[in-house]
């Protein structure tokens, strides 16, 4: 048995064999460098997708706040130190006014669980209304929030979804249903939350006004409207720094998670004092990682490399060069139908007949291996599975942009 085999037995059997991997066979890799990612065999790939390392893997000024920081101290919030103090005064900063504390856990998830308890307890109502295939995280009271978890199991009796926004305006008629259907059973809205680039929907463009409507509709009905940016936010719409600001909308509650650590665990919410204090007079709030020192090294880092490398600006930039580059696929490939996003968040939808837009679901599927094949690393979104999801690393630079349309040319080419 070769190390590559015995590393997959090994893996089924200590974490199951349905926890999901990106191939068959699957990548075996161990290093990351930038847009780059290398194999254990030494074959570099261009990642195209991974956003979690924000401003790209390994970044030289990231890993040494970590690692200084590690070797003088690490612990937890209930001590007086600088780093979270320093963290929380950078974000605010970026936010617009109004936003005044934060709370720190350890990821999305955990930001969008607290960011619900807040939401409850602020307003004292139980309802939730969320984006149709919607994905929020992981943890009981949040996987409820995310339907695309379990497409076929009924919606919990407390959630209510809007279906995915087209190209007319229908956000106020949409959220005044879903709000009807909470009154009948009794329930009020605590929360609308909505990631502001309609990700799981497939990366859509929604229409001008739409979230301000549904936010609008919310707020008459006594709800606080919560955006998730872990994937919208930190400068990658290219436009704006926020997901929820290419909306021309401020949400009650800001979460986030993922990319804001470059991979260092770290996860934010954060909000209006008054939202906090309720939140707070209701229970205790504790999370024995979240904002530790050396979380929050790396969350500056991160946002000092933002700043010093111009990555929002480059984001704009190189994300409006790959898109119009994509859009000249569609008009040589005919399988492409849409392409969709802004900044370095883009999505390709693939169909099988324009006229219909039957969803080209397995040859998106097949399409990602001519890509993993070619030394291109993408993923796939929406419900049938069949947009191409482009998120690179924010250091995705002109260069890279043109390998993969090259890349994605020809593995078009071949379906």
């Amino acid at each position: 048995m070769d190390d590559f085999t015995e590393l997959s037995v090994r893996r089924r059997r200590l974490m199951g064999a349905k926890l999901h991997l990106f191939y068959d066979p699957p990548l075996h890799l161990v290093r990351g460098d930038g847009v780059w990612l290398f194999d254990a065999a030494g074959r570099r790939y261009l990642d195209a997708y991974n956003n979690v390392p924000h401003v790209g893997h390994c970044h030289p000024r990231v890993v040494e706040a970590i690692a200084r920081q590690a070797g003088q101290l690490n612990t937890n919030t209930r001590y007086l130190f600088a780093q979270t103090v320093d963290y929380a005064e950078a974000l605010l900063a970026l936010l617009p006014r109004g936003f005044e504390v934060c709370a720190f856990v350890n990821s999305g998830s955990e930001a969008v669980d607290l960011a619900w308890r807040m939401a409850k307890a602020f307003t004292g109502r139980q309802g939730a209304i969320v984006m149709e295939d919607a994905y929020h995280g992981w943890t009981e009271a949040v996987d409820a929030l995310s339907p695309i978890s379990a497409p076929d199991r009924p919606l919990a009796p407390h959630v209510r979804t809007l279906p995915a926004p087209g190209t007319v305006n229908s956000g106020a008629a949409d959220a005044a249903r879903a709000i009807a259907s909470l009154a009948e059973a009794g329930l009020g809205p605590a929360a609308f939350i909505v990631d502001p680039s309609f990700c799981t929907n497939g990366i859509l463009d929604a229409p001008d006004g739409y979230l301000a409507d549904v936010f609008a509709a919310v707020r008459a009905a006594g709800g606080l409207c919560i955006a998730d940016e872990v994937q919208a936010g930190f400068g990658r719409p290219g436009s704006h720094f926020w997901g929820f600001a290419t909306h021309d909308v401020v949400p009650d509650i800001v979460t986030m998670g993922k990319p804001i650590g470059n991979g260092h665990p770290l996860g934010v919410v954060v909000t209006r004092r008054e939202i906090m204090d309720a939140f707070m007079d209701s229970t205790s709030f504790f999370s024995t990682f979240g904002g530790n020192n050396v979380a929050c090294a790396a969350g500056l880092a991160v946002l000092e490399v933002l700043q010093r490398e111009r990555l929002q600006e480059n984001a704009a930039t190189v994300g409006a060069e790959l898109k119009a580059g994509l859009i000249g696929l569609m008009e040589r490939h005919a399988v492409v139908g849409a392409v969709r996003g802004k900044g370095l968040l883009l999505g390709v939808e693939l169909v099988r007949d324009c006229g219909s837009r039957e969803p080209a679901t397995a040859e998106t599927r097949r399409l990602m291996h001519l890509m993993r094949d070619a030394g291109v690393l993408v993923g796939n979104e929406g419900r049938h599975g069949n947009v191409l999801k482009l998120r690179p690393p924010m250091v995705f630079g002109r260069e890279h942009a043109a390998l993969l349309l090259d890349a994605l040319d020809r593995a078009l080419a071949r379906l």
